[in-house]
């Protein structure tokens, strides 16, 4: 049986967290005692989760991040399961396109943006109404290197996460000062949702970060758990890059 610490007294709905970097959060929030709604696509996938975090800290609300009717619905379900809901992890995103910006599907452009960008601020509209504009809290935009640089080959991607940003800094002027609202951009992390950039070839894809390997998923939990903590009370409108210092090695050849 997994042994919890004592719970916080907080909760948090994190979107695409059935694996990968969400769930990464997910474990990060939930080791310090949050209580977690996670969201995904697939139900399977969702309750395996749920099954390795613990069913009695987390719940699941399968459904598209896009689609304002899961939002409203993932939630209401976390108010009525946990009575609040303290902090926003917008995770969700897809890149199902690799190639040059010239000959991007405008449609394929407008089905990324519907489900990085859009998505991400139905989410923060239902849980400000719903919690946060009354009692405060967090929110953490997970970006991506892609949208604070060129992206060659992923430029839809970076176009959305570069959106993601300006996103985080809207909100965070908005939101202020009972919310704060902060973006992470990471560099590659090991998940399925990235294992074609680093598949077959990681000691190569590696050998250009300073720090010597790619990132995991509990890279990035650390990042969004000290974005949700009082160690950030004083924070807002950051984006904070995670990339094993790669970025260290612009203008370098």
């Amino acid at each position: 049986m997994t042994a919890f610490p004592e719970l916080s007294g907080k909760v948090a709905l994190i979107t695409g967290a059935s694996r990968g970097i969400g769930y990464g959060i997910a474990e990060a929030l939930v080791a310090r005692g949050d209580r977690v709604c996670i969201t995904g696509r697939g139900e399977d996938a969702l309750k395996e989760a749920v099954d390795r975090l613990g069913s009695d800290r987390v719940i699941a609300v399968a459904g598209k991040a896009a689609d304002e009717a899961h939002q409203a619905t993932a939630v209401a379900r976390t108010m009525d399961a946990f009575g609040r809901v303290d902090f926003l992890i917008n995770n969700a995103g897809t890149n199902p396109v690799f190639g040059p910006i010239a000959e991007l599907d405008l449609n394929v452009a407008r089905k990324v943006y519907e489900t990085n960008v859009i998505s991400a601020l139905g989410f923060a509209q239902q849980t400000w109404k719903a919690w946060q504009k009354e009692n405060g809290g967090a929110i953490v935009n997970i970006a991506s290197i892609a949208g604070v640089s060129a992206s060659p080959f992923i430029g839809a991607y970076g176009m959305s996460k570069a959106a993601m940003v300006n996103l985080t800094l809207q909100l965070a002027h908005e939101f202020a000062p009972s919310v704060r609202v902060n973006a992470v951009a990471p560099a590659v992390v090991k998940t399925k949702f990235a294992q074609a950039l680093y598949e077959g070839r990681e000691a190569e894809a590696a050998a250009v970060y300073p720090m010597g390997r790619l990132g995991v998923p509990s890279d990035i939990g650390g990042a969004a758990a000290f974005l949700t903590s009082d160690q950030s009370a004083w924070v807002t409108g950051q984006t904070l890059v995670v990339d094993g210092g790669l970025f260290l090695n612009a203008g370098v050849h």
